[in-house]
C-alpha cells in the first residue's frame, strides 16, 4: 500500500445525480443482464438468482431482497433506499459510486467484492461480511452493525460517522486512512490488524485493557 499521509485522508465521494429514470418492474432483471437507467420501487426480488447482473444509473427504493443472489454483480451509480433484505449473497460483486440509504440487512455476505465510492447511511446490519473484500473510498453514517468482519481486507480511505459496531474482526486486514474516530467499538478482535486504522483518545483509553493484554502487559495499581 502506499506510504501513508500525515493526516488521516478522508474518502473521496461526489453526489450521485442519477438521469432521468424508466419505471420498471422487477421482472426485468435477468441473471447476467444490463440493466441502465431504471427505477423499481416496492418490487420483491427474494429468492431470485441475479448473478452477475449489472445495474448502471439506476434506482431501487423499498425493494425486497431476502435470499436474492448477486453472486458477482455489478452496480455502478446506483442508489439503493429502503432496501430490506434479511440474507443478501453478493460475494464476488463490485459496487462503484453507489449509495444504500435507510436499509436493513441481516446478513449481507460481500466476500471478496469490490466496494469504491460508496456511502451507506442510516442503516442496519446484524453481520457484514467483508472478508478478503477491497474497499476504497467507503463512508458509513449513521449506522449500526453487530458483527462486521474485515478479515484479510484491504481498505483505504473508509471512515465511520456516528455509527456502533458491536464486534469488529480484523485478522490480516491491510489499513490505511480508516478513520475510527466515529465509531464506537463494542469490541475488536485481533488488535494488530488496527495498524493504518485512527482511533481517537478515548478510543485508546477504552482499549487500553485490550492492548495490554494483546502485548502481555501485566497492569498493577
Amino acid at each position: 500500500m502506499a506510504r501513508r499521509s500525515s493526516t488521516t485522508r478522508e474518502p473521496v465521494l461526489q453526489a450521485l445525480v442519477l438521469p432521468a429514470l424508466e419505471p420498471a418492474d422487477g421482472e426485468q432483471l435477468a441473471a447476467h443482464g444490463h440493466h441502465d437507467g431504471l427505477r423499481l420501487e416496492g418490487d420483491d426480488l427474494s429468492g431470485r438468482d441475479l448473478s452477475g447482473t449489472s445495474l448502471s444509473e439506476c434506482e431501487l427504493v423499498g425493494v425486497t431482497a431476502h435470499t436474492t443472489v448477486l453472486r458477482h454483480a455489478r452496480l455502478i451509480e446506483t442508489r439503493l433506499e429502503r432496501l430490506s433484505a434479511p440474507v443478501l449473497d453478493a460475494r464476488g460483486s463490485a459496487w462503484r459510486d453507489v449509495e444504500l440509504s435507510g436499509s436493513r440487512v441481516g446478513a449481507l455476505d460481500v466476500d471478496d467484492a469490490e466496494i469504491r465510492s460508496t456511502r451507506i447511511t442510516g442503516s442496519k446490519f446484524d453481520w457484514i461480511n467483508l472478508r478478503t473484500s477491497t474497499l476504497e473510498d467507503v463512508l458509513f453514517e449513521d449506522c449500526t452493525i453487530e458483527e462486521l468482519d474485515l478479515t484479510n481486507a484491504t481498505a483505504a480511505r473508509v471512515a465511520f460517522r456516528r455509527c456502533r459496531v458491536g464486534s469488529l474482526a480484523l485478522a490480516h486486514a491491510r489499513l490505511e486512512d480508516v478513520d475510527l474516530r466515529g465509531l464506537e467499538i463494542g469490541a475488536i478482535g485481533n488488535l494488530e490488524g488496527l495498524a493504518g486504522a485512527t482511533l481517537d483518545a478515548q478510543q485508546v483509553t477504552l482499549l487500553a485493557p485490550a492492548f495490554a493484554s494483546h502485548l502481555g502487559i501485566r497492569v498493577e495499581g
